[in-house]
């Protein structure tokens, strides 16, 4: 069935999807990375495509930016759709000294200042987490493919410009990996609906190294270690 923000059919999305939060990264994704890509919906400029990789479906579908505009799509996917398995592979920027631009940031758990860890339970401040066998596959993946890749928890931020140094410094001592906008989101709609999911993640810049950053060109084209771990991590 259609749904406001997706006007794909029964069975047109695959149960295995890459969600990226760039629509344009989306579109190079099913052009590039999978095999036989179509276009199934294209609602808001938002596109979903399915195609194969190495013989398996799997669909590729934008989020958007922030938690909010991926709940939206995430929670439509699970729940309509009968998708099982969703990995974000999108940017982060960095925190941890540990961790360099272009290095692959695996999420394990998300911190955030968003409501999706205090709404659903009164009282609690939920753990959000990945999926267990996502994440020991793209752990798996990532050591066989070479490319520099830390475990870790990541900070899914609601605000993009902030002045709170403080908060910087908190995350960073706690051992926090990196910041970006989504992947708790991700985590929370998966618990919710019973599903799974994981965010693997390209450093694109970094909070307290200078003169490192990526162009926004490079942050569009340079992520293929990320995609082939994100796609062991669904086909796991």
């Amino acid at each position: 069935m259609a749904t406001p923000h997706n006007t794909a059919e029964p069975g047109d999305i695959a149960p295995l999807v890459l969600m990226p939060g760039d629509p344009r990264r989306a579109a190079r994704i099913a052009e590039g990375f999978l095999t036989d890509a179509t276009l199934v919906s294209e609602v808001r400029g938002i596109g979903a495509w399915t195609g194969t990789w190495n013989g398996t479906p799997m669909s590729v579908m934008a989020s958007g930016m922030g938690i909010a505009s991926l709940s939206i799509y995430a929670t439509e996917l699970y729940r309509f759709y009968g998708v099982q398995r969703i990995c974000r592979v999108g940017t982060c920027g960095g925190l941890s000294p540990d961790v360099d631009v272009r290095d692959v940031v695996v999420a394990a758990s998300a911190h955030t200042n968003n409501g999706c860890a205090s709404l659903p339970v009164p009282g609690a401040s939920l753990s959000m987490t990945a999926s267990f066998d996502m994440l020991r596959a793209a752990v798996d993946a990532s050591r066989a493919s070479g490319a520099t890749t830390h475990v870790g928890s990541v900070f899914s931020s609601d605000f993009f410009y902030t002045t709170r140094p403080e908060v910087t410094e908190g995350l960073i001592k706690v051992g926090t990996l990196g910041v970006e906008m989504e992947a708790a989101g991700l985590y929370g709609c998966a618990m919710a609906e019973g599903k799974e999911a994981l965010a693997v993640l390209t450093v694109s810049d970094h909070l307290t190294k200078d003169g490192t950053d990526m162009s926004a060109a490079q942050r569009e084209t340079s992520f293929s270690s990320a995609l082939e771990i994100a796609a062991a991590a669904l086909t796991a």
